[in-house]
């Protein structure tokens, strides 16, 4: 089987004004497991489009490693993959279990929940201070704060090296975007710069210990042995990445969306208590992250294609999360889906298997936080200018996203 040549999901340009739905339909109807050529030397890899076929690779990582050739999708060897493999998104099991269930502690509903006060403190603070005027540019004014603070204080960053955690995290991520980054070697320098901030931390956590996250990382043991300083930072950067990056990417998507569809919008002002399937919804329609990578472990066939050991193996969560055989007229974008269809649990913008999303609790709490606030003080919102993509076949981001509005009253 050779690729088509009207497929290419490699070049991020791809991903750019959202999700080539016309692509994953395709996919999907006639080749669920397809093979990808590769570009520039780099391997071809298998393309996962359906949802059995996605959950059948996720739930299997002893035929499908996320730690042989690392779950990203640029292709790593050497020292490099040894770095990235030390950390909880690469690990397999048993040695994934043993420090998840460390994570897992830190990112209990209940402590989480425990958080909601100082989140809807900051989500409003942030919505007070970007309508004034009638206008903002949303991203850089709502989208970005509470993730990234959220995140922060979670993890006991202090609030001067706030932004530089910002700057850091789209350096990693937007590696393929000129405007973010200009070499691979910038995404190196920033992960060594978080490190540095990651072992500062800990340090003071020490000497000044609280009954925190952070805490609960630092007591943390596998094996009765005590997480190392490169555990701890390992955990750390993976955190702020993670929780940063991806919350703030489907909150830019869910304002888009409801954009794209005022009469959701506005039945999200008449009634708040659709906030919560609105997110699933978001969550849905157009996840963070694009494709996550697994390695198979020996020959097999999956939908009929002959897996080779070895070949890498893309899940696309985005035509997952759009598949006929899960979801009535997946392709349509409607917030009340989740009154007649369990979105919630069939989606899979948090992946599925033994590395769903340990973030997923918390994200769903600071978008509904977001998007209460929102939607109790603007009115009427609309596009103002240009949307500017992040160029990433990893990320589906929206960089910037300039909007008017009408305000209502406090």
């Amino acid at each position: 089987m050779t690729g088509c040549p009207h497929i290419n999901l490699t070049n991020p340009e791809t991903f750019q004004g959202g999700l080539p739905r016309e692509v994953f339909r395709y996919l999907r109807s006639d080749e669920p497991v397809y093979w990808h050529e590769g570009e520039d030397g780099a391997s071809g890899y298998w393309v996962v489009s359906r949802q059995q076929e996605l959950d059948y690779v996720s739930k299997n990582p002893m035929l499908f490693s996320s730690a042989e050739r690392s779950c990203l999708l640029n292709e790593m060897e050497g020292d490099e993959l040894a770095m990235v493999r030390t950390q909880l998104i690469n690990m397999d099991p048993p040695q994934h279990l043993k420090y998840r269930r460390i994570v897992r502690k830190a990112f209990t509903p209940k402590m989480v929940d425990s958080y909601e006060a100082r989140f809807r403190e900051i989500a409003r603070e942030l919505v007070e201070a970007s309508i004034e005027g009638g206008k903002c540019e949303f991203v850089q004014d709502v989208a970005v704060d509470l993730p990234l603070v959220a995140i922060c204080e979670l993890m006991g960053v202090p609030l001067e090296k706030r932004q530089r955690l910002f700057e850091l995290t789209n350096i990693m991520l937007g590696m393929d975007d000129p405007d973010l980054s200009t070499s691979k070697e910038d995404g190196v320098n920033a992960a060594a710069e978080m490190f540095m901030m990651a072992m500062e931390i800990a340090a003071d956590h020490k000497a000044n210990p609280q009954n925190d996250i952070v805490n609960v990382l630092l007591s943390g043991t596998v094996e009765d042995e005590p997480l190392s300083e490169e555990d701890f930072c390992n955990f750390f950067l993976m955190l702020i990445v993670a929780g940063n990056e991806t919350t703030r990417t489907v909150t830019s998507h869910g304002m888009r969306l409801l954009m794209e569809h005022p009469a959701q919008y506005q039945a999200l002002v008449d009634d708040p208590s659709l906030i919560d399937d609105a997110i699933e919804e978001f969550l849905r329609y157009n996840p963070a992250v694009i494709a996550f990578n697994r390695t198979a472990m020996e020959d097999l066939e999956l939908a009929g294609a002959q897996i080779k050991k070895g070949d890498r193996v893309h899940l696309y969560y985005g035509s997952a999360c759009s598949d006929e055989a899960v979801f009535n007229d997946p392709d349509t974008f409607d917030i009340t889906r989740n009154q007649r269809e369990d979105v919630r649990n069939e989606h899979r913008a948090f992946g599925i298997g033994q590395h769903f999303c340990l973030g997923s609790h918390l994200a769903r709490l600071e978008l509904r936080v977001i998007f209460e606030e929102i939607t109790r003080r603007i009115r009427n919102p609309q596009m103002d200018g240009e949307i500017q993509w992040l160029r990433s076949n990893f990320i589906s981001g929206i960089k910037s996203m300039p909007i008017k509005f009408e305000v209502a009253n406090g």
